[in-house]
């Protein structure tokens, strides 16, 4: 299907965008939240990374095989683009006075607030990694790509995607690891250091 998919879209097809979109925007978007750490900015990664692709559609190879690992390529740069745009737009926010904070009431669920810790110590850790690290962790165990997948959407051999992959994986356990040494923190570290 990707084959007819990618012609189509070489073509100008609108139809066939939609048809890529309702094919892989899950997908694509899981892998937005790992990269930009906010299920918001995820949706405009999302929104982004399917107008690049149309405005880069006369570039895509009408006879190559999935589309799914040029996606989140196109994503994870999209994701980087979106992260420094954050920074700058946090750094002039940090310039400015600073106003009483207003509580918030959602935080007083007690089970929310244990999940959104969990998966904030996760996010966290996996953004103290080297960046090309972080990308190829967050493409094979995040997104699900093997090792070759990862390799054409990072333009990089298969043997640095390994090395990275496993140099990420040991950081981010190092750094999930509670002093006990015994790693508890749930299921979200769990399938992000598990896959492939």
């Amino acid at each position: 299907m990707d084959v007819k998919i990618r012609a189509r879209i070489r073509d100008g097809d609108q139809q066939a965008l939609g048809e890529l979109f309702d094919q892989y925007a899950t997908s694509v978007y899981n892998h937005a939240y790992w990269l930009v750490g906010d299920w918001s900015a995820a949706e405009d990664v999302v929104s982004l990374t399917f107008l690049e692709v149309w405005r880069l559609r006369e570039r895509l190879d009408p006879d190559g095989g999935s589309l799914r690992p040029w996606l989140l390529g196109v994503a994870t740069n999209v994701g980087r683009n979106l992260r420094r745009a954050r920074r700058r737009h946090q750094d002039a926010l940090a310039k400015m006075p600073r106003a009483d904070p207003v509580p918030d009431f959602a935080d007083e669920v007690v089970g929310r607030i244990a999940d959104a810790q969990r998966l904030e110590e996760v996010r966290a850790a996996i953004g103290r990694l080297r960046e090309p690290e972080r990308d190829v962790l967050l493409l094979c165990a995040g997104a699900g790509l093997d090792y070759a997948e990862a390799a054409e959407a990072l333009g990089v051999p298969i043997g640095t995607v390994r090395s990275r992959l496993f140099r990420a994986r040991k950081k981010l356990e190092l750094a999930l690891t509670p002093a006990t040494g015994r790693s508890d923190r749930g299921t979200a570290v769990r399938s992000i250091t598990e896959h492939p």
